[in-house]
C-alpha cells in the first residue's frame, strides 16, 4: 500500500506532515536533520552516521521545505538548511520510521504445550532453524529431542545460538543430585518455578537445559510463561503491577568460591513500557531492609505473583528425557521440576546464551537468503 504526504506545515521545532489518508505526523527539525542518509552525513560502506548533532544550533529551522517526485510513484520532502546542506525522504522511508518493528508474542498458559523439533536438522537444516527460532522468540519456550547423550555436547548449540554466555559456577552447569552442592538443584527436593542468576545484574537469558539421562521417578520439568502472567497482572491490578516494577529487591547466589549479588526490581520495563524482565527466584531473594517505605504494598504484589505463579493453571509440566533439550527464554520463561523419589541416574546439563544472537541468527539466515 503507498503511502503519501500531501502537504506540509512548519512550525516552531517541527514539520507537520499530513498524510493523504488525512493522519498527521510530527517531524522535529532535529531529528530530521540527524536521520539524513546522504553521503556526506553517512558512511556508504557500514551505514554509519558520520553527522554530530552538536554541529548544527539547537533551535534549527530550514531555510526551505518542499514536497517533489521522487519517480517510481513516490515522492519525496526536500529541506534546505540554513548550513547549505539539504536532506530528502521519500514519503515511505517517512511511514516506515513511525515505529519500531514489533517481535509477535503469544502468552500460555497451564494448557501449552512446548513445540518439538529435531536436534541433527535444527543444526544442519537452515529453514529447520529458523523455524525453531522464530517459534522460540514467539512462545519463549520449545524442546530439541534426539540430542546427543554424551557430556558436554550442547557446545554443538553455538553453532545456532551463538557464543556461550560464560557465568561463575561452571561454563557448563552439571546438576545432579550432590551432598555438596551449592544450591536446591543439588538436592532431590522439589525446586519452585524461578529464573537463573537473578542475583546477575543482566542474567542470562537463554537457557539450554540438556537432560543426559533420566531414570529417576518424578523430577518432571515445569515452565511457566512470567510475561503472560504479568500482562494479566498489569490489567487485572495495575498498582501491584507498578510497585513489582519500581521496589528494588536484593538476589544473591555463593558457593565457597564465588558470590554473586544485584539489587533489582522483579519486572523490568524497555522503554516503550512493555514487559522484557522477570527476576523470580525465592531461593536467591534476600531480605528487603525495613527502611523501604513501600514494604508492606509490595509484599502484597508479591504474595499475589507468588500465588499466580505457583497456580496449577498457570505450570505446564513434563518430563524431559534423556537425549531432550530444553530452551527457555531466561528473561521470561520461569522454570523447575517437581520432586525425585528415587535414587535413578539423572544427570542433566545447563549452558546459557544470548537473546540477541539468537535473534541476529535468524536476521542472518533471511538476509542472507538461506531461508
Amino acid at each position: 500500500m503507498h503511502h503519501s504526504i500531501s502537504s506540509l506545515a512548519p512550525n516552531a521545532d517541527s514539520l507537520c506532515a499530513t498524510w493523504s489518508s488525512g493522519d498527521q505526523t510530527d517531524l522535529p527539525y532535529l531529528w530530521l536533520r540527524d536521520n539524513c542518509g546522504c553521503d556526506e552525513c553517512r558512511v556508504r560502506q557500514t551505514t554509519e552516521k558520520r553527522f554530530h548533532l552538536y554541529r548544527v544550533p539547537s533551535d534549527l529551522k530550514p531555510r526551505r521545505v518542499g514536497i517533489e517526485d521522487a519517480g517510481s510513484g513516490d515522492e519525496a520532502i526536500s529541506i534546505d538548511w540554513p548550513d547549505g546542506h539539504r536532506t530528502r525522504y521519500r514519503s515511505s522511508e517517512i511511514h516506515g520510521f513511525l515505529s519500531l518493528p514489533r517481535s509477535e508474542r503469544h502468552y500460555w498458559d497451564g494448557d501449552f504445550q512446548p513445540e518439538r523439533f529435531d536436534y541433527r536438522r535444527f543444526l544442519a537444516s537452515d529453514r529447520a532453524a529458523a523455524e525453531l527460532i522464530e517459534e522460540f522468540l514467539r512462545t519463549g519456550v520449545c524442546v530439541l529431542v534426539d540430542a546427543p547423550t554424551e557430556p558436554d555436547s550442547c557446545e554443538e548449540l553455538t553453532a545456532r545460538l551463538g557464543p556461550i554466555r560464560e557465568v561463575l559456577f561452571e561454563r557448563i552447569h552439571n546438576v545432579k543430585v550432590d551432598p555438596k552442592g551449592y544450591n536446591i538443584a543439588h538436592t532431590a527436593l522439589a525446586v519452585a518455578p524461578h529464573n537463573d542468576f537473578t542475583s546477575y545484574t543482566w542474567p542470562p537469558n537463554v537457557q539450554a537445559l540438556h537432560m543426559l539421562v533420566n531414570e529417576c521417578e518424578g523430577g518432571e520439568s515445569v515452565v511457566v510463561d512470567g510475561f503472560g502472567l504479568l500482562d494479566k497482572l498489569r490489567s487485572d491490578d495495575p498498582d501491584k503491577f507498578d510497585l513489582l516494577c519500581a521496589v528494588p529487591v536484593p538476589f544473591r547466589i555463593f558457593s565457597k568460591e564465588h558470590e554473586c549479588y544485584a539489587v533489582k526490581p522483579m519486572v523490568g520495563l524497555n522503554g516503550e513500557g512493555e514487559i522484557d524482565m522477570v527476576r523470580f527466584n525465592t531461593a536467591q531473594m534476600q531480605t528487603i531492609p525495613l527502611s523501604e517505605p513501600r514494604l508492606r504494598d509490595f509484599y502484597a504484589a508479591y504474595h499475589e505473583l507468588s500465588r499466580r505463579i505457583n497456580s496449577p493453571g498457570a505450570q505446564v509440566t513434563f518430563r524431559l528425557e534423556g537425549g531432550q533439550i530444553l530452551l527457555c527464554d531466561g528473561h521470561r520463561v520461569l522454570h523447575g521440576r517437581t520432586a525425585l523419589r528415587s535414587d535413578g541416574r539423572r544427570h542433566l546439563q545447563d549452558a546459557y546464551f544470548e537473546h540477541d544472537n539468537v535473534r541476529n541468527h535468524l536476521r542472518w539466515l533471511r538476509l542472507g537468503g538461506r531461508i
